[in-house]
């Protein structure tokens, strides 16, 4: 009996994108011109026309000034276009696996709760050899995991589920992984982290998750990477409950835990040779009577006694015993994640991250990767004039800045300072890790940030 005959591919349809510069000479020389020259296309970026042809669809695209091109201008087109498969027609000097990491980043949808319509414009990757394919699909998945991780609200993310899905990455890429949970953080000394964390419930006690990789396991000499996460779960505020409006957002205040581990993905998946470790202080800072309190000392790994003057100054607390800890691993590099402030965002907006660092080379390298890689960052300077705002009449130090210094962002890095490893170099981002507004490939909810431009920066050590 025959065999069936097959149905044939669909063809994919053509996106032409065309830089400003050269849209009047490219439109020209196109069936569609006169169209085109009606609907006053002019390549401006973002703008976007799609009209049937003999062969399919045909969408043309506008990337702009080339001066300020940025693949991430193709975020916007998995919901905008008609669905179906899309062959990319533009210069061949633009860099075709960034173009399909962007189209990835604007395909993503968080449908855990509510069934979501699938993004059904797909952009053709025969273009890729498969080693670019594969290096597009592990740079999607980390932003993608960073993403679903701070989407989930913390009825279903809270410090075990962190840890939960700390495990599952461990298992993925043959990490080794520890967990110090509850009054055993005592044992071990973690005061900090268990005080912030004390007052939730059983299900959601504090801990410590510390994740170890080798990417070979005989390189004793591969440099030592360490990546810490403030891992809030839900911050209330404490005892300094926040209000109601504050408290919307909060679901997202471990987003410095997704972000190490969607970076750690990366670094695992694709086997970088170097010793990685992972630090997520996870707790929820809840209100209890065993809620930590204004006016309490507390002690921290480091042996450094902090007055509390604010319960919501809550997660530089708990970074203070990962980041001593961290320091106990004689790093070559310390990265710390954390949407730790508002005044980074009264700095800086949503989208452009601070970074604090004293390390200049890498403050350099950081910068270079910002634009390589279409990550926008920005370096805040740890002002030695700020310091004694931290000062405190009764412990070494204090977690609420004195008014005065008004930089909130910049003393909050600085009191990190004091707990940072003095091995090697130290960088902190202050990340906000959500988009507050909607548009094309930008939905409202979570966003990973920074974290090619770092992956950039690892990829050198």
């Amino acid at each position: 009996m025959p065999k069936p005959l097959k149905s044939p591919a669909p063809a994919a349809h053509r996106l032409i994108a065309v830089f400003e510069e050269e849209a009047e000479s490219v439109v020209g020389l196109a069936a569609e011109a006169e169209f085109l020259r009606l609907k006053g296309f002019s390549g401006k970026a973002g703008s976007l026309i799609a009209l049937p042809s003999k062969q399919g669809l045909i969408a043309w695209f506008g990337l702009g000034a080339r001066r300020h091109y940025t693949p991430m201008r193709f975020r916007a087109l998995p919901t905008q276009l008609p669905k179906g498969l899309w062959r990319l027609e533009a210069d061949v000097g633009l860099d075709r696996a960034a173009i399909h990491a962007a189209w990835g980043f604007g395909a993503y949808a968080f449908t855990r709760y509510k069934a979501g319509k699938a993004v059904e414009a797909k952009l053709d990757d025969a273009e890729l050899d498969a080693e670019a394919r594969a290096r597009v699909e592990i740079e999607i998945g980390a932003h993608k995991l960073a993403r679903d991780l701070v989407n989930t609200p913390a009825n279903d993310m809270g410090p075990a589920e962190i840890e939960a899905a700390a495990r599952q990455l461990a298992k993925t890429h043959g990490a080794d992984i520890t967990v110090i949970t509850g009054d055993d953080l005592l044992k071990e000394n973690y005061p900090a982290v268990h005080a912030v964390g004390r007052a939730a419930g059983p299900n959601n006690a504090p801990r410590l998750i510390e994740m170890t990789w080798r990417s070979n396991p005989a390189q004793k000499d591969a440099p030592v990477i360490v990546l810490v996460g403030k891992g809030v779960a839900f911050d209330t505020g404490g005892l300094n409950l926040k209000p109601g409006a504050s408290m919307g957002l909060m679901k997202k205040d471990m987003g410095g835990a997704a972000h190490a581990l969607a970076l750690g993905d990366w670094v695992m998946a694709s086997n970088l040779p170097v010793q990685l470790h992972i630090l997520i202080p996870a707790v929820e800072n809840c209100v209890s009577g065993d809620a930590f309190r204004p006016g309490d000392v507390l002690a921290s790994r480091a042996g450094v006694s902090i007055e509390i003057g604010n319960t919501d100054a809550e997660g530089r607390l708990i970074l203070a015993d990962a980041l001593t800890r961290a320091g106990e691993l004689n790093p070559a590099l310390t990265v710390d994640f954390a949407t730790l402030t508002g005044a980074a965002r009264v700095a800086l907006g949503p989208e452009v991250i601070p970074f604090y660092t004293e390390d200049e080379d890498l403050a350099r390298r950081l910068e270079v990767a910002s634009i390589a890689r279409h990550d926008p960052l920005w370096r805040m300077p740890l002002w030695a004039g700020y310091k004694d705002a931290l000062d405190s009449d009764i412990a070494d130090i204090r977690n609420d800045p004195a008014g005065w210094a008004q930089a909130g962002s910049v003393t909050a890095a600085l009191f990190l300072q004091r707990f940072a490893p003095t091995t090697g170099a130290w960088v902190h981002f202050d990340i906000y890790a959500w988009n507050p507004r909607s548009r094309p490939g930008h939905p409202v909810g979570a966003e990973a940030q920074a974290l090619r431009a770092v992956y950039e920066v690892l990829k050198a050590y």
